[in-house]
């Protein structure tokens, strides 16, 4: 057997991505196997571990992918308005519900994780990650309203944590509810 080319390995890993991403937003993590990951798209289970050890390992190769995107748009922003504290807030705010309304990948990547996923010991670290990149995401929000306050663009009684917290359970609340009924 002929080994595979660089592009096709990942040609194979984007395949086993998109039907787990398909599976898991369709039937949940927990109903969802590596072999029947690997028999829906005809490759081997074998083939699907050589690219991920485990449920988490998919897991987070999905939310990679969907995060790169947002990531550098992000950076983007705080490009722009490096000087605009404020105006940083509002823009991340909007562009993450563009995205959630407007891109597959953000949307069923936020369904697999709010709605088809059972935090269960198999996803463990799964879990772990998501709560540490929300704790990252938390201090840049806190930062950034932060420097608003001190900027006068808030008022001085306004306590940058809370509001990081309060922004952050709005987004999560709204982006949830809509996924449940988006009409």
């Amino acid at each position: 057997m002929a080994r595979k080319t660089k592009a096709e390995a990942l040609a194979t890993k984007n395949s086993i991505l998109d039907a787990a991403e398909a599976m898991f937003c369709s039937r949940g993590v927990a109903r969802t196997s590596l072999h029947e990951i690997a028999e829906s798209i005809e490759l081997t289970r074998g083939a699907v571990y050589w690219h991920f050890r485990d449920k988490y390992d998919l897991l987070l190769a999905l939310w990679e992918r969907a995060m790169m995107p947002i990531d550098q748009a992000f950076d983007e922003i705080d490009a722009e308005f490096a000087s605009d504290p404020l105006a940083r807030i509002r823009q991340k705010g909007e562009r993450i519900f563009h995205r959630i309304v407007h891109d597959a990948r953000t949307r069923n990547l936020l369904t697999i994780l709010l709605l088809r996923c059972e935090m269960v010991d198999e996803v463990a670290a799964a879990r772990e990650h998501i709560l540490g990149c929300r704790d990252e995401c938390l201090a840049k929000m806190k930062g950034e309203f932060a420097a608003a306050r001190a900027r006068g663009q808030l008022h001085a009684a306004i306590d940058p944590e809370g509001a990081a917290i309060g922004l952050h359970a709005l987004v999560d609340g709204l982006a949830y509810h809509w996924l449940l009924a988006p009409k």
